[in-house]
């Protein structure tokens, strides 16, 4: 079924995995750990261990990098029965920060999609993660002056986007939201009446994962890239 945007005055886009690389950052830092704590467990189990763990903490910590670094460090805790070496706390946390100063990577055609549409549209940011993890990679991304707003949310429910819109004077049905993530990105919108178009990046935070009964009877568009945006808006 064709989708009509021609209502669409807004646009949101999610920042990680949408406009620029970020999972691929934290399996990597996995896989470090993982080896960190070979003789403890299994690289299996350390992995289990350690999302178990991150999905606690997201209520203290909520999502960003140094959660997932406190995490790590909790999961090495629990792996080694409080044995692990002080060195390798000090690996964990060299984990985290060669992640927070990670260059930013724009995704393809990035750039060239927002100078596009930014001279159609209001374009806006909608995130969550760490406040000033978000700010810096948005800073070194040289993408913020195509925004009037950037938004980083504790988490990215109905509820979250409904206070958010509200709060902007964006009626929902003049409102767009782009991203990878089809339970952060794309359902919350479709549900409270508003558009969403899901760009898939090849790999994804088991968490932000959906089953397929979650998306049946959802009408939103799928594309393979950003550059795909301009067939249709």
């Amino acid at each position: 079924m064709e989708i009509d945007y021609k209502r669409i005055k807004v646009i949101g886009f999610d920042a990680d995995d949408t406009l620029w690389v970020n999972e691929t950052y934290f399996r990597e830092a996995e896989e470090k750990f993982a080896s960190l704590l070979e003789g403890y467990e299994t690289k299996n189990k350390i992995d289990q261990e350690l999302f178990k763990v991150e999905i606690e903490n997201l209520k203290l910590y909520g999502y960003g990098i140094k959660g997932f670094m406190l995490s790590m460090i909790e999961s090495a805790l629990d792996l080694s029965n409080n044995k692990v070496p002080q060195k390798t706390i000090a690996k964990i946390l060299e984990i985290g920060k060669e992640m927070i100063s990670h260059p930013v990577e724009l995704l393809p055609d990035v750039q060239q999609v927002l100078e596009a549409l930014s001279k159609k549209y209001r374009l806006i940011v909608l995130t969550k993660g760490d406040l000033l993890d978000q700010e810096r990679k948005l800073e070194r991304s040289n993408l913020l002056h195509y925004f009037h707003h950037v938004e980083v949310l504790s988490d990215k429910k109905e509820l979250n986007y409904q206070n958010l819109l509200a709060h902007l004077e964006v009626p929902f049905d003049e409102f767009l939201m782009v991203g990878n993530s089809l339970k952060s990105d794309v359902l919350p919108l479709v549900n409270i009446g508003a558009k969403a178009i899901h760009v898939p990046f090849h790999t994804t935070w088991q968490h932000e994962e959906v089953h397929e009964n979650d998306t049946n009877g959802k009408t939103y568009q799928t594309i393979n890239g950003l550059k795909e945006l301009l067939k249709f808006l």
